[in-house]
C-alpha cells in the first residue's frame, strides 16, 4: 500500500510539473480556433452529423464555444451552444468522481471486497459454477476488470430500479477471474449502487450533492425536466439508402418528463458542453472549483492512471479512458491525457500537459463518418494540417 501511495505521489509530481512546462509551450492560435466553425459546417454538409457544439478551454479560460449545423433538421432549428445532449458513457467519469468523494472520506475502499457493501457479490461465480480465486473489489468494478460480462439487452432495461438491475448483473456468471482481463461493461453501474448503499441516498441525489450542484451544473440530469427537454438536440443516423441523415431512436429519451427512466450510473446523464467543461476544468485543477474542494488530487490520480490487467497496460483507469505511452486512445494528445466518449459520439478530453480541455457534442448513432467530426475538431485545436495523420 505504501508503494502505491508513492506511485500516486510520483504521478502527481510529474502531472503538475509537465503541465506547467507544456502550458508555456502550447497556445491554440485564434486563427485556427476561428476555423472550427467552418470545419464543423463541412462535416454537416458531408452528412457526418446534423449539428455540433464545440468547446475549448485553455489555461482555465474558455477560448472557443460554438455551434454549427442544426439541432432539428426536419424543422430547420439551428444548433445553439446551450443544446442538451445525451452524453452516454461520458457519465462514467462523473460517476467515478462521485464515488471517489466517498473514498476520500473513508466510506468506501477501492481494494476491500465489494461484497462488504453488496453481499450478493460474495456469491459471484464463473461459468462452471466455481467461485473466483479472490473477491471482486470496487477497483475491479470501476476499471472493467471484475469479470462482469456485458449483459444482453432486454425490453425491461430502464424500467426497473437501479437496485433491481444490479441484482441481475451480479447474478450472471463471470466472464473471467477478477483482475486478469478487461471487458468494457457495467461495472460503474454496480459501483453506483454500492455508492448509494454507502451514502444512504439515491445515486442521482448523491451525484447532485457531491458534484453537480457544487459545480453549478444546472443543465445536467439523469431525468431532465421539461425545460431541458425543450433544448434536446435530435438524434440522427445515416439513412438506409446511404444518402443523407434520418431521425433515429434514442432509448434514453423518455416519451415525457413524467416518465422517469432508471438512473444509469454508466451512461444515463444528459448535459451541455458548458456544464461538462466545468466538470473537466475542476478535474484539471486538481479537484478544486472556485476555492471549494470537490475531490482529492490523489483520487484524480487513481482515476486517470492507466490500469493493469493480465500483465497489460490498459487504456482505462477508473471510470476514465486514458492515453498511455504505448498507445494513444486519442491521437495527438499527450501520453497522459484522459477523458471519455459516449455511444452517440459525444466526447470530452483533458490534456494536463497542455492545460487543455476539448468538448464535442453531437447526437449520432450509426452515422457514417462520425469519427471524422471529432478528428476535424481536434486537428484545428492542435494545429494538425489536413494532410497530416495524428
Amino acid at each position: 500500500m505504501n508503494s502505491c501511495k508513492f506511485l500516486i505521489a510520483s504521478i502527481l509530481a510529474i502531472f503538475l510539473g509537465a503541465a506547467h512546462a507544456q502550458n508555456r509551450a502550447f497556445s491554440p492560435e485564434p486563427a485556427r480556433l476561428a476555423e472550427i466553425h467552418d470545419a464543423m459546417e463541412s462535416q454537416v454538409a458531408a452528412n457526418h452529423t446534423a449539428g455540433a457544439v464545440t468547446l475549448v478551454l485553455h489555461g482555465g479560460k474558455v477560448i472557443h464555444h460554438d455551434a454549427a449545423g442544426l439541432a432539428d433538421r426536419e424543422n430547420q432549428v439551428p444548433m445553439t451552444e446551450d443544446r442538451v445532449f445525451w452524453i452516454a458513457s461520458m457519465t462514467k467519469s462523473v460517476t467515478a468522481t462521485t464515488l471517489m468523494t466517498l473514498v476520500d472520506e473513508g466510506r468506501l475502499n477501492l481494494d476491500e471486497p465489494a461484497s462488504k457493501w453488496l453481499p450478493a457479490l460474495a456469491k459471484a461465480h464463473l461459468a462452471d459454477g466455481t467461485p473466483p480465486k479472490r473477491p471482486i473489489t470496487l477497483r475491479d468494478l470501476m476499471s472493467h476488470t471484475s469479470g462482469l460480462a456485458f449483459p444482453p439487452r432486454k425490453p425491461t432495461d430502464g424500467a426497473q430500479s437501479l437496485k433491481g438491475y444490479v441484482a441481475q448483473l451480479v447474478a450472471a456468471p463471470l466472464a473471467f477471474e477478477p483482475g486478469t482481463d478487461y471487458e468494457y461493461g457495467f461495472g460503474l453501474t454496480v459501483s453506483g449502487h454500492i455508492a448509494e448503499i454507502a451514502a444512504g441516498k439515491p445515486f442521482d441525489a448523491l451525484m447532485r450533492e457531491r458534484v453537480l450542484d457544487p459545480l453549478g451544473m444546472k443543465d445536467t440530469a439523469f431525468n431532465p425536466g421539461a425545460a431541458l427537454r425543450a433544448r434536446f438536440a435530435k438524434t440522427y443516423k445515416t439513412a438506409e439508402d446511404g444518402e443523407g441523415l434520418a431521425r433515429a431512436h434514442n432509448p434514453f429519451v423518455m416519451p415525457d418528463d413524467e416518465t422517469p427512466r432508471m438512473v444509469e450510473p454508466s451512461g444515463g446523464l444528459f448535459s451541455t458542453a458548458a456544464d461538462m467543461a466545468r466538470f473537466y476544468q475542476m478535474i484539471l485543477d486538481g479537484g478544486e472549483f472556485e476555492g471549494k474542494r470537490i475531490v482529492s488530487r490523489e483520487a484524480i490520480a487513481e482515476m486517470t492512471t492507466p490500469h493493469h490487467a493480465g500483465g497489460k497496460v490498459l487504456n482505462y483507469g477508473l471510470g476514465w479512458q486514458c492515453n498511455n505511452p504505448e498507445k494513444a486512445n486519442v491521437p495527438g494528445f499527450s501520453a497522459n491525457a484522459f477523458g471519455h466518449g459516449g455511444a452517440f459520439a459525444t466526447h470530452g478530453w483533458i490534456d494536463p500537459e497542455r492545460r487543455l480541455v476539448t468538448v464535442l457534442m453531437v447526437q449520432n448513432v450509426l452515422v457514417q463518418g462520425t469519427g471524422d467530426v471529432r478528428k476535424a475538431f481536434h486537428d484545428k485545436v492542435l494545429g494538425v494540417a489536413p494532410t497530416e495523420k495524428n
